[in-house]
């Protein structure tokens, strides 16, 4: 990432906004999700467990933000990755998170 100087407020708010999308669980599971490959909504909602309101809401966000592309084939819309690069910042993060949460659970128990 550039250092801070370099960025502009503009592309601040424009980075927050993509974050902020992937801070909703029910997002990143979609996303994950499509990692597999492309799939309707109706797949998406069987796989998730989510309901078809709230999955299509999320997936209107992710779309919006460019995460997910979408294209209709009759009356049923299909969802894709637009990029994985989203995935490769999920993986590291996820890593991450199970890294402290492993040193945690050996604090713990030690």
């Amino acid at each position: 990432m550039p250092n801070s100087s370099a960025m502009s407020h503009g592309m601040l708010e424009l980075l927050a906004e993509r974050f902020k999308a992937l801070g909703e669980p029910a997002r990143l599971q979609l996303l994950v999700t499509l990692r597999e490959g492309e799939r309707t909504v109706t797949e998406l909602v069987q796989e998730t467990g989510l309901g078809q309101a709230n999955a299509s809401r999320h997936l209107q966000i992710l779309h919006g933000q460019g995460f997910v592309t979408r294209r209709k084939i009759g009356l049923r819309v299909v969802y894709t990755l637009s990029d994985r690069v989203v995935l490769n910042l999920c993986d590291a993060m996820y890593s991450r998170v199970e890294l402290q949460l492993n040193a945690q659970q050996r604090h713990l128990s030690g």
